[in-house]
């Protein structure tokens, strides 16, 4: 989450009276994230999060996501669907971006999970990926393996050397070597593709939510617990792997994976790696100096690469 676009208190008085959701009384915007402008909203009512869709997340996109929570949300799971508005529209325009109202979870995201944590979180994936059994709607992955390498030829060898020297021809040669191998015959679902920690709400060792389904896709279902084992194992800087907490997410995701499938996953975690470390550096590199957003550091994902090219046997 992140704040681009400013939003008038009068501009949201006006988007509300679309509601049955009372009057506004604040709104505070959420800087942490990189993807789109949110606004922590508080009726008379009730409590919402309002979302302004930047330009990395295209308006055609919009329906998928907004299909895919309704369906989750239908099979029970703690997802955020929008509110519709008296027409029963859920997907609006304000400040010029396209917008809308969520409804809002309890529960904190965490920075430091427990095993335990890990385990309920990755049966809440294994959840999700059994739930959409029946979705038939699909969507590309905009940043699936097709996109690395043009990414990283965006993000430029100097842009990229600023960041570490080197950096460009490391991420490079690494991406060769992931291209070369990445599997095209595995199960394919609806995935998350971005269920890092602070995308799981929990109170205590209870999953309360899972959100931010706006990299959601059609891809490897392997993949979404690869990446998951990325984001969840390592401290923030990409460090100190937590053997557990990854033992721990394995275990509650449980024996949905084909042999094929774990046998897939120290590949499809450098490629995870390698995703998230592009997305950051360009994030780094472009992202406005005015922006109230925090930058996530890409050389977090250099070190977890670095860690996964060394341990082969990390998921054994």
């Amino acid at each position: 989450m992140a704040v681009y676009t400013q939003v008038s208190a009068e501009a949201l008085t006006a988007f509300l009276t679309r509601y049955d959701v009372g009057e506004l009384v604040s709104a505070k915007g959420i800087a942490e994230g990189v993807e789109n402008s949110n606004y922590l909203v508080d009726t008379t009512q009730a409590r919402f999060i309002l979302t302004l869709y930047e330009k990395r997340v295209a308006a055609d996109d919009l329906p998928f996501f907004m299909a895919l929570l309704n369906h989750l949300a239908a099979k029970g799971l703690p997802v955020p669907p929008a509110i519709k508005d008296r027409t029963g529209r859920e997907i609006q325009e304000l400040a010029g971006r396209p917008a809308c109202l969520i409804r809002f979870l309890t529960g904190v995201s965490l920075s430091e999970p427990t095993p335990a944590q890990a385990r309920n979180a990755a049966r809440a994936m294994a959840q999700m990926h059994a739930a959409v059994a029946d979705f038939a709607t699909t969507r590309a992955n905009s940043m699936g393996v097709a996109t690395w390498r043009p990414l990283l030829e965006r993000c430029g060898r100097a842009a990229m050397d600023t960041i570490r020297p080197g950096l460009f021809d490391r991420v490079d040669a690494a991406l060769a070597a992931v291209e070369a191998a990445w599997p095209r015959d595995l199960p394919v679902t609806a995935i998350h593709a971005d269920l890092f920690p602070d995308n799981v709400l929990m109170l205590g060792e209870e999953v309360t939510g899972l959100i931010d389904f706006y990299f959601a896709c059609t891809d490897l279902r392997a993949y979404d617990v690869a990446i998951m084992h990325t984001s969840w194992t390592f401290d923030a800087k990409g460090l100190n792997p937590d053997a557990a907490v990854g033992a721990a997410l394995l275990a509650g995701y449980g024996d949905r994976l084909s042999a094929a499938e774990r046998a897939a996953l120290p590949l499809l975690a450098k490629g995870a790696c390698i995703r998230f470390l592009l997305s950051r550096a360009w994030d780094w590199i472009h992202t406005p100096a005015d922006a109230l957003v925090m930058r996530k550091d890409p050389l977090a994902y250099l070190h977890r690469l670095d860690w996964y090219e060394a341990h082969p046997d990390a998921f054994a």
